[in-house]
């Protein structure tokens, strides 16, 4: 770019036309996931827990008593304590509610997905930011590079995994914002021959708030302190060392006063414990990772991830073959061939300053997928996705190193820019969306919320506690009556829906699936129904629709 207003009139243009994208992807955005609802809950609710209300089970509910859960009323917008107390007593320290129960309190209309996308988008603008500027650091010196980075910030924003991670109301956004931000802040360290006094308190703030964001964070953090240390420890750079520990330590020591809970958390509480667990028993591994490698591939690179890295491995070996030909044939050599030596070296050389600045994005990085794979709870994108844009950046990369070694400028622009169209139209190719889009639920919402809004029984099992998966839909039902370990008496049935409008039938939810049959045909010969027709499997339920004899 030949100046700067140009180059900021290219940023906002890209802006601009994420947001728009985001927009458009939010709005398509039918259902929440079972955590978005904990989200909601956690930066509003005075409880952790909806169920833990007494009057919860065994109980008629309008939509309201569950839209409470998932939003900020007249009377709580002055509140906040309730963020610090719900977290410390669930498994997350509280910056990212805190920042959610502030947008959440512009949202005056009740339960809205608006707060929690708006929250992400701005995020990402500030993600995109630091990508564009990592990607400079990474390709310095290269022809084009401002417009390079533009296009390839652009495009990180706008995989399946980005996407993702843009709708999904949760703190992962902010966990990626702040994984980048430690990454560009010590790319930046690496580079200053001083000592930065400001750029160390950026770097300690930096950890400061990421550690108040997510624990995982943690892991990259970890890494990033290793290799900067053992740099400093080499290179017997004391006063270096101290002066970077310090800030680590100071950081960590102002995330304790402010959340002292993260101790427990981490070491102490059911999480906690869990991931010590999973340390203790590795046997399932590699298992993981594979599962984990198939949503990096799906997500990050839009299902062509593979593809790339093949034909990376393919460019790298035919390298490889053509160094080892150059050298066997050194003695012999023609003008031709030296200047191919020359050139070999000088790749070499160019490449040896750039392993520093990318083994500081490598390592932190897939320290932080390996340990991720062994100490998350399930095999999802949300726990990666912090990492995703790095991922992205470190294969691009990667590819476009060793396309310059092989193709001149011309050619490895073309063929690099083929393979991003590619990965920007493959989500049509391969049907892919975003992971929390929730588009095979649309249906079933607006079914529930107009033409089946009848009276609804949850035939609740206790041990499989997993209400806020379908609170939603609690939120657009109109009456509706949870069921505790339901006990099938007609007696019972009858009494639950004594006095209510059941003329058109009635909506049955229940939480397991075998012997659903029976149960379903209990409550239909109660209370003189048809035979109940299935409507929806659901995460946690199985949703079903009995008509009455007359509808």
């Amino acid at each position: 770019m030949k100046n700067k207003k140009i180059e900021i009139l290219v940023i906002a243009t890209i802006l601009i036309l994420q947001t728009l994208i985001y927009v458009f992807v939010g709005a398509k955005k039918t259902y929440i996931h079972m955590d978005e609802a904990y989200s909601m809950g956690l930066a509003s609710y005075d409880k952790v827990e909806i169920q833990d209300n007494a009057d919860f089970y065994n109980t008629w509910h309008n939509k309201e008593y569950y839209e409470d859960y998932m939003s900020v009323q007249e009377d709580e917008k002055e509140k906040y304590s309730q963020v610090y107390e719900n977290q410390k007593n669930d498994v997350h320290p509280p910056l990212y509610y805190l920042i959610l129960r502030i947008a959440m309190g512009f949202s005056n209309n009740g339960y809205s997905k608006w707060p929690g996308i708006i929250v992400n988008i701005i995020i990402f603008v500030f993600i995109t930011l630091l990508t564009y500027c990592i990607i400079q650091e990474l390709l310095c010196n290269e022809k084009y590079l401002k417009e390079k980075s533009a296009i390839l910030a652009f495009i990180s924003s706008i995989t399946m995994a980005s996407l993702t991670n843009v709708i999904y109301i949760r703190m992962y956004a902010f966990s990626t914002f702040n994984i980048l931000l430690t990454t560009f802040l010590h790319i930046r360290l690496l580079k200053s021959g001083k000592q930065d006094a400001k750029l160390l308190i950026l770097i300690g703030v930096s950890a400061l708030i990421g550690s108040l964001t997510h624990y995982y964070y943690l892991f990259f953090l970890a890494m990033m302190y290793m290799l900067f240390a053992i740099k400093y420890i080499r290179n017997k750079q004391w006063k270096k060392l101290l002066c970077y520990t310090l800030t680590m330590l100071i950081a960590a020591v102002i995330s304790l006063i402010i959340f002292p809970y993260s101790i427990n958390h981490m070491f102490f509480g059911y999480r906690g414990q869990g991931v010590i667990d999973k340390f203790k028993n590795i046997s399932m591994f590699f298992e993981n990772i594979k599962e984990y490698l198939k949503k990096v591939n799906r997500f990050c690179f839009n299902n062509i991830g593979i593809y790339i890295l093949i034909i990376n491995v393919i460019a790298y070996n035919y390298i490889k073959f053509m160094k080892k030909r150059i050298i066997q044939s050194e003695s012999c050599k023609s003008k031709t061939e030296e200047k191919s030596v020359i050139e070999l070296k000088r790749m070499e050389e160019i490449e040896k300053n750039r392993k520093e600045r990318i083994r500081i994005i490598v390592f932190p990085t897939f320290f932080y997928f390996l340990l991720v794979a062994v100490a998350s709870p399930w095999i999802e994108l949300r726990y990666i996705m912090p990492i995703c844009t790095l991922m992205f950046i470190i294969l691009i990369y990667w590819t476009y190193v060793l396309f310059s070694k092989i193709f001149n400028e011309k050619t490895k622009n073309i063929i690099i820019t083929i393979l991003l169209i590619i990965l920007i139209i493959s989500p049509a190719i391969f049907k892919i969306e975003p992971e929390v889009m929730f588009s095979d639920k649309t249906e079933i919402v607006e079914k529930l919320s107009n033409e089946y809004n009848l009276p609804t029984l949850y035939v609740f099992y206790s041990e499989n506690n997993r209400f806020l998966d379908d609170i939603l839909l609690f939120s657009k039902i109109n009456e509706s009556y949870v069921a505790k370990d339901l006990e099938y008496s007609v007696e019972n049935i009858k009494s639950i829906f004594k006095g209510k409008d059941i003329s058109k039938g009635i909506i049955i939810f229940i939480n397991k699936d075998e012997g659903n049959d029976e149960v379903l045909r209990n409550i239909s010969d109660s209370l003189n129904l048809e035979k109940a027709e299935h409507l929806k499997r659901m995460n946690a339920c199985n949703i079903y629709f009995i008509p009455s004899r007359n509808f």
